[in-house]
């Protein structure tokens, strides 16, 4: 009764709404650890702090800012200086995990229920197809800035003494990063989820020794190969213990950034010299309200991009192929783009040494250097090897990565090579893409002037699709031609027959015809089944 009198005393002193007025600014100054409304409204404006500085009292106080440094040097908080990629790869990281609960909801792993969780993602759940293009959009960001990040590390020598740990942490971030996004993958049990997890588990097995290598396959698959005991591991690898693995090596690695400082531009600082921590008053950029303000704009712009990447269709969505089959290999499987340098690698010898061994030397090599590099400077003209063995790198990965395409060292019939860049077995494809209602029932020939055949011209998209056919037999006659094949596709040309097989589903049948001297016409063909409801040309 005491506290209810005391209540109501300060209401008839005060006034309702000045009472009430006054215990929301108690509850803000609690929320914020030490900031009224007339301090928020501060920040806003941009004006000065009252003294004693409350927004000080906030990287003492407050559990999400007490990580935080209450100031930076005015260098390193220029945008060109980091590009932020650290703030952009822990905030793909809360992405990651905010969509990833959410669609932990609607899944279950086991080989039965896997993919038709995702149908059920895709067509039923609201926002389902939004939000897990954004967690296949963010992860994939989270791989190219995590690299990125490294990247600039590198050529800012900012891995050099006093940070060589902190390297070492982002180099296991790196490899944690890379393993995240590799787990995810296997997720959907579809065809291209399938077996470009497979292609990484062989890697595995070749790991010497053999018992290692083996050893290793099984305890990560569950089984010699890919199955329920493998999508179940996989699913908790990339749930649990991978995430959790993120979070403890980024703590640590975000107190050794704050601990050492950022490193200032290589120009203001002597050789040899670290004065990161030593900030003159007159140099200093407090965290509130500017940094903060600054951090918040860019991820606002960040969350906009990757929204309108989505919703302008510039992004095409993360994939979801066929159901996976262990007894049918897609033409051209390839493992996921962020590792398709290894892919490359196994294409030019040992599978052993080039998928086991060269990588672990690669990322021994990322471990070490901060530890092995003697030469004090970071600026760029004192590290003129260094910069460039490091552009010598970066062409070898782009170009292993090209080998790893199967565009390189894959010969597959040319014929079969036409359809597959028509129609491929997994992916959308030219004629897939096209809208379903110009898909025009009939026989269409890539020799658009066919005598009698009035119709071969008759639809601009079916004319267009045909010249698109006819321009791949001819290049892959060349191509065969340059490789060596003993056939070619000389005197080539397609057809595509189109039929309406059953209510709202298109039969297509693609024969490609060629006729090397001295023989009879050859033909290769194959038929494909296209529904109405696929919306492949949406």
């Amino acid at each position: 009764m005491g506290v209810i009198n005391n209540v109501a005393r300060e209401i008839r002193t005060e006034g309702v709404i000045s009472w009430l007025l006054r215990q929301l600014d108690v509850l803000i100054t609690k929320l914020t650890t030490g900031l009224n409304w007339n301090d928020l409204r501060g920040l806003a404006r941009g004006d000065d702090p009252r003294r004693p500085n409350p927004r000080l009292t906030v990287h003492s106080e407050s559990f999400w800012f007490h990580i935080k440094p209450s100031y930076y040097h005015q260098s390193v908080t220029k945008l060109t200086h980091t590009f932020r990629l650290g703030l952009l790869s822990t905030y793909f990281f809360f992405i990651e995990l905010v969509t990833g609960i959410f669609l932990m909801i609607y899944y279950a792993p086991t080989p039965q229920r896997a993919y038709g969780d995702m149908l059920n993602i895709l067509t039923n759940v609201p926002f389902g197809e939004l939000i897990r293009d954004v967690h296949r959009l963010t992860a994939e960001g989270m791989v190219i800035v995590v690299f990125l990040h490294m990247v600039r590390t590198f050529l800012t020598g900012s891995y050099k003494k006093p940070r060589q740990f902190t390297w070492l942490t982002g180099v296991v971030l790196l490899l944690a990063t890379l393993f995240l996004s590799f787990s995810g993958y296997l997720l959907p049990w579809d065809q291209l989820a399938y077996w470009a997890v497979t292609i990484g588990g062989s890697m595995i097995d070749k790991a010497p020794p053999p018992v290692l290598g083996k050893t290793t396959q099984l305890i990560l698959l569950g089984a010699p190969a890919i199955g329920p005991a493998g999508l179940l591991r996989f699913y908790l690898l990339h749930v649990l213990f991978v995430p959790l693995l993120v979070i403890f090596v980024f703590f640590i690695h975000y107190y050794k950034v704050v601990r050492v400082g950022i490193s200032l531009p290589s120009s203001e600082e002597e050789i040899g010299q670290d004065t990161a921590k030593r900030v003159p008053a007159d140099r200093r950029r407090y965290y509130l309200p500017d940094v903060f303000t600054d951090e918040m704009l860019l991820l606002a712009l960040i969350t906009f991009i990757l929204l309108a990447l989505i919703v302008l269709n510039v992004y095409p969505g993360a994939p979801l192929e066929h159901h996976a089959n262990p007894n049918k290999t897609p033409l051209h499987t390839k493992a996921p783009w962020y590792f398709l340098w290894i892919q490359g690698l196994l294409k030019l010898g040992d599978p052993t040494i080039m998928g086991v061994v060269v990588p672990t030397i690669v990322f021994g090599f990322l471990f070490i250097m901060p530890y092995i590099d003697f030469n004090p400077s970071r600026r760029a003209k004192d590290r003129r090897f260094a910069l460039s063995a490091w552009m010598l790198a970066l062409a070898v990965f782009v170009i292993l990565t090209w080998m790893g395409t199967p565009f390189f060292k894959v010969a597959s019939p040319p014929a079969e090579e036409v359809v597959q860049l028509m129609l491929p077995e997994e992916e959308a494809g030219p004629v897939r893409e096209t809208p379903w209602a110009e898909l025009q029932l009939g026989e269409w020939d890539t020799r658009v002037d066919v005598p009698g055949d009035p119709d071969s011209v008759a639809n601009p998209v079916m004319q267009g699709l045909m010249e698109e056919m006819a321009q791949h037999i001819v290049q892959e006659d060349v191509k065969a031609y340059e490789k060596g094949l003993d056939e070619g596709l000389p005197n080539g040309y397609g057809k595509m027959i189109i039929e309406e097989w059953q209510d709202g589903l298109k039969k297509i049948t693609m024969r490609i015809f060629w006729q090397p001297e001295g023989v009879d016409e050859q033909t290769f063909e194959k038929t494909f089944f296209i529904h109405e409801e696929a919306g492949y040309g949406e």
